[in-house]
């Protein structure tokens, strides 16, 4: 087995656990969650924005982690963290309980990314860096689709389904243990340097990744919400709409083929607007079964790739520290995503599941305001300002 396809399989895995199980199932099981354990759509806008906001904590650090300790550690560990807190949700007795698990797990997709990033800069040739780094991104998709069936299956016993997934995320910190180099990607020219300096890409970057995280929180954290308020659909049928977000976010995987034979900013700006689109089919009152899956397979398709996108950005902009430039778009993506859980379930709440929708459709247009530029040209530019 080659090492492109040996760190890329156990790196989808991974993130299929983490993403997919341990960040983006709370959405799909909230309606039944709510039911149990009784408590409002502001507090579940207020433990979603929790999750993100560990998530933010845990990348910063894991990048760090990674570059002094390597990838191997600190993927395992994220897997351990997310097994725990799987398992924690499954047995919870209150709301309170649901929030400090649902945290937790949240904490280990921000640990599972930038050794996965040191890990394919390590081990994979240079030319199939993108695409290994994007394949391994989109298994978000697969387990978001694997979720759908659980719900299909076994219908409102939530508490058996992250039982399983806890056990699924124990057997991938094995496949991490055995499959991921140990060694440190950084060495010493990274040691010390902490945060990167802020360039204008490094900006711009920022930006356009606060925003698109900001909005995807309308689905990510409010899908079930949306589809039982809509549909009136029970949690079987809003796995469904799981199973079509996951499915179509395989398409993500091809974000860094297509960002090589479009361009960064031409694929930004397509997949933006299906985002914002995705929002409105999915969310306004005019929806029907049959738009609300055609919406959600927009959405994965959309997500994946643009956090695909953002992914190069970033370590275009640091190839030399790969794991800290897919840090600091998925770092902001997060904060976004913090910010946008509580203010959708705040204006759901008081004013209207509608506005929600509009305001959150129309938050994603806004990143098409950013722009990647090459540091090719962004030199050629500056000699013939100052030149």
């Amino acid at each position: 087995m080659t090492p492109a396809i040996r760190v890329g399989a156990t790196g989808f895995g991974l993130i299929a656990v983490c993403y997919g199980f341990a960040r983006f199932a709370f959405g799909l099981f909230l309606p039944q969650m709510r039911a149990d354990l009784e408590f409002s759509s502001t507090l579940a806008g207020g433990i979603s924005g929790g999750a993100f906001a560990a998530y933010c904590v845990a990348i910063i650090i894991s990048a760090r982690l990674s570059e002094r300790f390597g990838p191997r550690a600190v993927a395992v560990c994220a897997a351990v963290i997310a097994a725990a807190g799987l398992f924690g949700i499954a047995l919870c007795s209150s709301s309170a309980w649901l929030a400090f698990f649902v945290i937790l797990a949240g904490t280990s997709t921000g640990l599972a990314s930038p050794p996965m990033a040191d890990a394919v800069s390590h081990a994979v040739a240079p030319a199939r860096r993108d695409l290994t780094n994007t394949i391994i991104n989109a298994g978000t998709s697969a387990g978001v689709g694997l979720s759908g069936p659980f719900a299909l299956a076994l219908g409102d016993d939530w508490r058996l389904v992250f039982m399983i997934f806890a056990g699924t995320a124990s057997a991938l910190g094995m496949a991490a243990f055995v499959a991921l180099p140990a060694a440190k990607t950084g060495g010493a020219r990274t040691r010390g340097q902490g945060l990167p300096r802020l360039n204008p890409n490094l900006a711009r970057l920022i930006a356009a990744a606060f925003l698109m995280g900001t909005a995807s929180t309308a689905l990510w954290s409010f899908g079930g919400e949306i589809a039982q308020a809509r549909l009136d659909w029970s949690t079987g049928r809003i796995g469904m709409l799981w199973i079509a977000i996951g499915t179509a976010g395989i398409v993500g995987a091809s974000a860094g083929w297509l960002t090589t034979r479009l361009g960064i900013n031409t694929v930004h700006r397509i997949f933006l607007v299906a985002l914002s689109a995705s929002i409105a089919i999915t969310g306004l009152s005019f929806t029907t079964p049959r738009l609300t899956l055609i919406g959600g397979a927009l959405f994965g398709a959309a997500y994946v790739m643009l956090t695909g996108v953002y992914l190069v950005w970033g370590t275009k902009t640091l190839p030399n520290r790969p794991g800290t430039g897919l840090m600091v778009g998925f770092l902001t993506i997060a904060v976004g995503q913090t910010a946008g859980a509580p203010l959708f379930g705040l204006l759901m709440s008081q004013i209207s599941l509608q506005t929600a929708v509009v305001v959150f459709a129309g938050l994603g247009l806004a990143p098409r305001l950013f722009l990647f530029r090459p540091a090719a040209d962004s030199k050629i530019a500056c000699r013939k300002r100052f030149g």
